[in-house]
C-alpha cells in the first residue's frame, strides 16, 4: 500500500511539473500540492532542497513576478541567468511578465 506523499514531496513534483521557459509564484505552487495558502512552506522547501538537487526551483517566483532573494545574491543571479537561458524575459524594473511567461498548469 503507498502511503501518501508529504507535503515536501507534494511540492517537488508541482515545481517539478513546470516546464522551461515558464515560471509559477510561490502561491500558485502552495494551491496545486494542495497547501491552500502556504506560499512560505513552499519558500522553505526549496530554500532546503538536498544538495545536488536537479529540481527547477529557479522557475518560481513571488507573486509580482521577482526573484524572492537578495538581488546581489549568487543564488539570485544564478536565478536570473537560468531562467534567461530558457528565454524568460525580465522588464527593467526586474519583474517577469506573468501574463506571458506565467505556467498555466
Amino acid at each position: 500500500m503507498n502511503e501518501p506523499l508529504s507535503a515536501r514531496e507534494r511540492i517537488w513534483q508541482v515545481v517539478a511539473a513546470i516546464p522551461p521557459g515558464k515560471v509559477a509564484s510561490y502561491g500558485q505552487v502552495a494551491r496545486l500540492a494542495g497547501l491552500g495558502r502556504g506560499a512560505r512552506q513552499v519558500g522553505h522547501t526549496l530554500r532546503d532542497l538536498p544538495k545536488g538537487s536537479n529540481l527547477p526551483w529557479h522557475r518560481v517566483l513571488n507573486s509580482q513576478g521577482k526573484i524572492s532573494l537578495p538581488p546581489d545574491s549568487s543564488s539570485a543571479k544564478t536565478q536570473r541567468h537560468r531562467l534567461e537561458a530558457e528565454g524568460v524575459e525580465f522588464t527593467l524594473s526586474g519583474k517577469v511578465k506573468l501574463d506571458q511567461f506565467g505556467w498555466d498548469a
